[in-house]
């Protein structure tokens, strides 16, 4: 996992937060992909950088926070 630092690409992308988050916000993440690469991000302060990281290593994580 890495800082993403071109910020500009971030414009393009579409943010999708967990259906697990209420509507009252809290502590979330969003996620977005692109080819090759999948965007984390802090829903609370999105003006930090997001993590950017391949798909294998996010699909490692989230079978890691699943069990």
């Amino acid at each position: 996992m890495n800082a993403d630092t071109k910020r500009g690409s971030e414009r393009h992308l579409v943010w999708v937060k967990s259906s697990y988050s209420g509507a009252e916000g809290g502590q979330c993440v969003e996620v977005a992909t692109r080819p090759g690469t999948v965007h984390v991000r802090d829903s609370k302060d999105v003006s930090r950088a997001p993590l950017a990281m391949t798909p294998t290593a996010w699909a490692a994580f989230v079978d890691f926070a699943a069990h």
